[in-house]
């Protein structure tokens, strides 16, 4: 119906204004402190939803740093800090670089065991049929171990899930994350959640705060009942050892001897796998 130029100048201010915006297609409206309910249901069951429609049935978690690097990235940075070593052997900076250049090289190992990990479990999910509906790899879908994860899985041929998040640094997902099953958060409990939703193990690789928090989330609920019982492994003694010492806990008593056993140590990808199946078979 053709208005008259007044009118239709009216009109249009009134159609313009957010509040003739469908609730569900206003971006200011669903983004508002009063509807973070609203936001926290939709995260949770958007990837639920999706995952059920896929047939995703069990999955196995992979937790670890974004800053173990394959063996190329940590060669690079040993080339990087000989070269400032090189120029002032003294500068207390370039000595840093050389010690963390160190580390980030021995650690890569991680990286290139999590991927073996990643091919060993997708490898028997294809050759037993499962591909797509059990023991998925999942990861947080970043790089690092996580990208490591997902890798293994590719490079076999096979499926893989990942929980990205939004973050001011380390966002972007991982190329090797199978298209479709790449689910993106923003609120970290949610994500957690869903991490654990469909699991029937999970790997803690060497992490930081990150790994350290998903961890410890899963040994409190392991801990205190609220989750499915299935293996909690961290991977590498020797690592682990160094930054926690559960011992320690346990002797000054604010947990029970009983509750060390809620974990184990591996440190080969084929034992992590081992401990999984022999895990569940024993069920």
């Amino acid at each position: 119906m053709a208005h008259d130029p007044e009118t239709q100048k009216r009109l249009d201010e009134i159609t313009a204004h957010s509040s003739y915006k469908l609730a569900y297609r206003d971006d200011d409206f669903i983004s508002s402190e009063a509807l973070r309910p609203l936001r926290l249901e939709m995260e949770l069951l958007k990837p639920e939803m999706m995952m059920d429609d896929c047939g995703i049935e069990s999955t196995i978690v992979v937790f670890g740093g974004t800053q173990v690097s394959p063996k190329e990235e940590g060669e690079r940075l040993m080339a990087e800090a000989k070269a400032a070593i090189a120029k002032d052997a003294d500068c207390p900076k370039a000595k840093r670089l050389m010690i963390r250049a160190e580390r980030v090289l021995y650690k890569s190992r991680y990286y290139e065991e999590c991927r073996e990990f990643g091919r060993i479990v997708t490898e028997y999910n294809i050759a037993n049929g499962v591909d797509g509906t059990e023991n998925m790899i999942k990861t947080g879908g970043g790089p690092g171990i996580m990208e490591a994860g997902n890798r293994g899985a590719f490079e076999a041929g096979g499926k893989s899930t990942a929980l990205n998040i939004i973050l001011p640094f380390e966002q972007e997902p991982n190329s090797y994350i199978t298209p479709g099953l790449a689910f993106q958060f923003n609120y970290f409990a949610v994500r957690k959640m869903h991490f654990l939703l469909r699991a029937k193990a999970l790997i803690c690789f060497p992490g930081g705060f990150g790994t350290l928090d998903e961890l410890f989330t899963s040994l409190t609920l392991k801990q205190t009942g609220r989750m499915q019982d299935i293996p909690i492994i961290l991977y590498s003694k020797e690592y682990w050892d160094g930054i926690i010492d559960f011992q320690f806990l346990a002797d000054e008593g604010v947990i029970q001897d009983s509750h060390l056993d809620l974990f184990q140590y591996t440190e080969t990808p084929q034992e992590t796998w081992d401990v999984i199946q022999k895990f569940h078979a024993n069920k």
